[in-house]
């Protein structure tokens, strides 16, 4: 009995609390050290960010499938020892990477806005550059709608389908209303916890806005308050360079995840949809580019330079845990200014995407229609268009919550009693939610650019540097 105990012990130490019960779980984890050794081997030869970066993706990609042929392609990735047991042990580093990130946004943030607004020109017209971005970031996330609907309608997406019962939930949906009412901080200590991105802007812009007019009327100079934000500043730039530093590590984890946790056959089952949703992905990245020609920026050149924060955007799967990255791309690479890149690019993370909020609501309202019969008319293409472009206000830029803007979108085009029946989509949403979140943040950064070039403050020199 004791020696049963004993064993019995010993099997829950290494299977629940080591994780670690498996040859191929100790053989993967040795690859997955040898990899992080060679990029750390490369990083000290000198070889170049971009190009690490690079490696890390394509070793993360490699290693999540060589995974699945190792496990035979199981439908149930998960259920698989070693599988769970690796990737679990992989999460230390990519989901550690993130949270690293994500621990910057909300002091980024905010000593980010309070400091821009400290050391505003006179001439800045936060009117206009507010009224900017509003435009650009709806116009282009109703565009998406568009793209998403009309590719499910052509394609007859879902068509031929019958309805799934599933574990699926519809989400909570609020009005309209509340939904402007939660952005507004009434507790921004508690709008920090949460990281309510937009309420944390609103009261950067609130407290710098009150400053800087005590500065200006000469009731007080505010010097301890304003060198206090410029050093909050610089040690917050150096945290994020330290930290997106660590990026080429962290990619090899997430991708090897990704690819690894997912089965064969959740992939082939949705197939239409997988190849509608990155076609809808690649036409809006041509929008973008031809947005950016139109206001005389070269395509060619952002996306070259942008390549590092879309890259972490795929791999991440977190709009929001790329913000440091994004503005950071912005003002040193792209020539866009600090207030625009802070203000667009942390509103990009909870409104207006283009990817979660954008073309795949789109087609999971013609998904929806069409598997559960119901005819997908002029009417509900219009409809759906303003619910879609309205529900993408306060989506949060974290990972899965593009399923709270297809609720809304199917709540508000009449659809959410059959919100159960998306079941088969959510089975293959780290696959989708990747391009996605590449599109947000993509979206953010040319949203960005537009407006700077609108607000007369696009530095073209830095842009068109090497």
């Amino acid at each position: 009995f004791y020696a049963e105990r004993t064993y019995i012990m010993e099997l829950h130490f290494f299977k629940e609390f080591l994780m670690i019960s498996h040859p191929t779980t100790v053989f993967l984890l040795l690859v997955f050290l040898l990899i992080l050794a060679m990029i750390h081997h490369l990083e000290k030869k000198g070889t170049s960010f971009g190009k690490l970066v690079t490696i890390g993706t394509v070793s993360g990609a490699l290693l999540g499938i060589f995974i699945q042929v190792l496990a035979g392609f199981p439908d149930a990735p998960t259920k698989v020892v070693f599988i769970k047991e690796a990737t679990k042990w992989y999460s230390l580093v990519g989901g550690g990477f993130i949270d690293l990130i994500r621990m910057l946004v909300v002091p980024l943030v905010l000593t980010s806005i309070i400091h821009v607004i400290l050391h505003m020109n006179e001439g800045t017209n936060l009117k206009k550059l507010v009224g900017a971005m509003l435009a650009t970031n709806l116009g282009m996330v109703a565009l998406a709608a568009i793209v998403g609907l009309s590719l499910g309608s052509l394609f007859g997406l879902g068509a031929g389908s019958s309805a799934v019962e599933g574990a699926s939930k519809m989400r909570d949906v609020k009005p309209v209303v509340d939904t402007f009412r939660a952005l507004i901080p009434m507790n921004p200590v508690k709008a920090m916890a949460d990281t309510n991105v937009i309420a944390v802007v609103i009261f950067g812009v609130v407290i710098g806005g009150i400053a800087q007019l005590i500065k200006k009327t000469g009731t007080n100079s505010l010097e301890a308050f304003t060198k206090l934000f410029d050093e909050l500043h610089l040690i917050m730039g150096w945290a994020c360079d330290f930290i997106i530093g660590l990026m080429p590590y962290g990619v090899v984890a997430l991708l090897a995840n990704t690819l690894a946790t997912r089965g064969l056959k959740a992939v082939m089952d949705m197939g239409l949809f997988i190849l509608l949703l990155y076609l809808g992905l690649a036409i809006m990245f041509a929008a973008e580019a031809l947005l950016l020609t139109v206001f005389g920026v070269n395509p060619l050149t952002y996306f070259k330079k942008a390549k590092s924060p879309l890259v972490l955007a795929f791999t991440s799967r977190s709009s929001m845990g790329v913000l440091p990255l994004t503005v950071e791309t912005l003002t040193h690479r792209l020539g866009v200014s600090t207030t625009t890149a802070n203000t667009v690019a942390s509103f990009g993370t909870t409104a207006g995407m283009q990817g979660c909020a954008g073309v795949f609501p789109g087609l999971v309202v013609v998904y929806i229609a069409n598997v559960s019969g119901i005819p997908f008319d002029l009417t509900l293409f219009i409809m759906s268009i303003v619910v879609i472009a309205l529900g993408s206000i306060g989506i949060a830029g974290v990972p899965g919550t593009a399923t709270m803007a297809a609720s809304v979108s199917l709540s508000g085009t009449g659809l959410g009693a059959y919100f159960s029946s998306i079941s088969p989509v959510l089975a293959i949403d780290p696959i989708i939610d990747m391009g996605r979140t590449m599109l947000n943040v993509s979206g953010s950064m040319t949203n960005a650019i537009v407006v700077d070039k609108i607000m007369g403050t696009f530095d073209e020199e830095a842009f068109k540097k090497e």
